[in-house]
Order: C-alpha cells, then structure tokens, then sequence
C-alpha cells in the first residue's frame, strides 16, 4: 500500500500565509462588512448596520462636540477622519449602560483617534444622525463586545429598547421629531386604567424596595419605608403627581389623575413642599429631602432620580394629547405655570435624561407597570434618546 506524499515545503508556505492572511481581514462588529460615517449619515433608517470611524469627541448638544473634559460616559461622536472637526461630518453614538465602562469617554479618553465598529439602529441621536441602542462595539476588525447581562450563572443578549423594539414599538421605530412623538401616542395611549384608591396598592408593587419586599423606595427622599405607613399623617407615604396634578387641572380623575408612570410614593410633608412647583436648577436645601432644592417656584430633585423625573414628564407629555378627553399636556421652558396644562423646565429636563440615564430600578418599575397594572410603557425609559429626537 502506497501512502499519499506530504505536503511539499511550498505548499506548507502557502497554506501559512493564506491562514494569515485571512486572519488579518478585518471583521466588522457584527459580521457584516462596516460602512463609513458618511454612509451612516446618508441611511437614518431605523436599520441596523455596522459603522467604521474615528473616534472624535463627545456629542453634549446637536451642534457642539467636545474633545477633552468629556463629562460623561454616555455618547461618542465618530467620522471618517480622524482629524474631522465638523459636526456634519459626524455621527452621534450612544453609549448605553453595558458598554460604558468599556467604551465611556470619561472612563476611557484614549479612545479619542480609535478607529472602531459599532453596529446598531441608525436614527437622530442629539437632533443628529446618529445611531441609537447599539449592540455590538469592537476596535476595527476585533472581536466585538456585545452587550449582555448575567443572571444566576446565564448569559444573555440585552435587546435594545427592552427587547420590545419588534413588537410594541414596531410602529415608531426610524421616526423622528413630531411624527415619532404622534407614533408613540397611538402606542402608549391604549392602557389599562386605575381607580385612584388602586394606586395605593400598584405604587407597593412598583416602588418596592429591592433589598426589603416590605417596603417601598420613597422618590425623593430615597429612604426605604414600609409599605403600610402610606397614608397622610406626618413621616407617612402618599402618593405624588410628578406632573403637578393642577397643570391641567385634573387632579386625581381616572386617567392622567391616576397614572402610576408619573405618581411615585414620597415623604407627606416634602410632597407637600414641592407642591405644584416646576422643576429646574438651584434654590435652597429642602431639610426632610437631602440633595433635593426649592425656591418659590421651581424644585430641583436629588442627582440619583433626576432622569426619572425628566423621563416621566415626557411620557405625560406624549400621553396626553388632548384627544381622548384628557388635557393636552405639554411641555414649556417656563417655571411657575400654575393651572395651565405645561409642565417645566424643557431645557433642564432634557439636561437631566442625558446625566441620569435609566436604572435597574426604573427598567423593573416600567416593566410591573406593564405586566401588571397599566399594560403600557414609558418609551422614555427604553429608549432616552427619543427626548431629545422629539424636544432636542
């Protein structure tokens, strides 16, 4: 029996190099092959892809990027050169909670003048083509990082928008400004609604306080009480209207009344104090709410739910447009509007959305709400970008 001949030395060369070689083809972050920024800018579809640019700063405003002294982990602006200086030549990034301690400006400035993939919905981000929710960050032709979490010892994909992006909010997906704003109305104005006496019993399940199933989490005092000392005597719970229940006069009616997207359980005597008071910046220290602010008009919340608050008015705002018997709710850059149906500081609330972005506390909040009680969603909360797509 004759055995087949080795491989001559050539031959061996040439399969080393070619192994080689194919080793050295760059791989986009998702597998696909990447397309430039300028490509990206051109495609705000909503459709995913894989994008390859510099690294050139931090998006703070549509048309202001900054290169050093990031103040924050949450965005990153690419272009297709490094040495690009023009903000329309540059695609807005957003960097959610997974890929910040990797991919964060703050944490690492490095980065600025990597070239780098990343794969996601493209669509305004700032006002700005961007790309939103991505899932895939890599060093160009590296192996991706995905965004994923861990639970008891399993590994799994973390699909943006709540992984609800293919079914509740199919219909808003690549819209922007005022025709996302309406799309998320036909969305989100269909919900299951409750008595305000129900309230007391959705706000136990909402509020829970994760490390104590005996207690709630109060909003802006952040202390951990019981879930039976609701009521309206003082150092009780009750139940707070984040939009002022008088802009708009609708006090606890059925319907934007009793809507636990916006009442969250606080301490009686600083829900009190807030009163109906919009929110901005500054003021004095409110002594029963550490961290928290107020002056005659205005309350400005503790660091740790200044998103939340920003993120419940804008779900108020797209809520209630005025067409199903409610009143037309909307937003203003005003303090001080009494019994009108506004609710302030635009300019501020969209400030706190981009520093104070969603945790696991407000994520799980939204999800009891629509599993158990209301059947519906804060958009803002699964995607915090929108804000800024519609108000920005």
């Amino acid at each position: 029996m004759r055995l087949r001949p080795l491989l001559s030395p050539l031959a061996v060369v040439v399969s080393v190099v070619a192994i080689a070689a194919a080793l050295l083809i760059p791989t986009a972050a998702s597998g696909a092959t990447p397309i430039t920024v300028a490509q990206a800018i051109g495609q705000q579809t909503g459709a995913s892809a894989t994008v390859r640019g510099y690294v050139v700063g931090q998006p703070t405003a549509t048309n202001t990027v900054v290169r050093s002294g990031f103040p924050s982990d949450y965005a990153l602006a690419l272009a297709d050169s490094p040495s690009q200086t023009s903000t329309g030549q540059m695609l807005y990034v957003q960097i959610t909670s997974a890929f910040r301690a990797q991919w964060g400006l703050r944490t690492n400035p490095g980065l600025l003048g990597a070239r780098i993939d990343v794969t996601g919905p493209l669509g305004a981000y700032f006002s700005h083509p961007g790309l939103t929710s991505p899932t895939a960050f890599a060093n160009a032709g590296t192996t991706p990082t995905t965004s994923t979490t861990t639970s008891g010892g399993t590994t799994t994909t973390t699909a943006p928008g709540g992984g609800y992006d293919d079914t509740y909010y199919r219909n808003a997906i690549g819209k922007t400004g005022s025709t996302l704003k309406t799309a998320l109305n036909g969305i989100i104005r269909t919900n299951t609604k409750l008595s305000y006496d129900q309230v007391w019993d959705a706000l136990k399940a909402t509020d829970q306080d994760p490390n104590n199933s005996a207690n709630v989490i109060t909003l802006y005092e952040g202390r951990s009480q019981s879930k039976t000392s609701n009521g309206g005597d003082p150092n009780d719970w009750n139940r707070e209207h984040v939009w002022a229940k008088s802009h708009g006069d609708f006090g606890t009616a059925t319907g934007p009344g009793t809507d636990i997207h916006h009442l969250r359980p606080s301490d009686v005597s600083v829900n009190a104090e807030r009163g109906n008071k919009d929110f901005d910046m500054g003021g004095s220290p409110v002594g029963e709410a550490p961290g928290n602010y107020t002056d005659a008009d205005s309350w400005e919340p503790r660091n740790a739910v200044k998103g939340d608050i920003a993120r419940m008015i804008f779900y108020m705002a797209v809520r209630y447009e005025g067409g199903d018997g409610y009143p037309n709710l909307e937003m203003n850059n005003n303090v001080n509007n009494g019994t009108a149906p506004y609710h302030g500081r635009l300019s501020v609330l969209l400030q706190w959305n981009a520093q104070d972005p969603p945790d696991a506390f407000e994520k799980r909040r939204n999800q009891v709400i629509y599993d158990s009680y209301q059947r519906n969603r804060n958009p803002f909360i699964d995607h915090p970008e929108w804000a800024t797509s519609i108000w920005g």
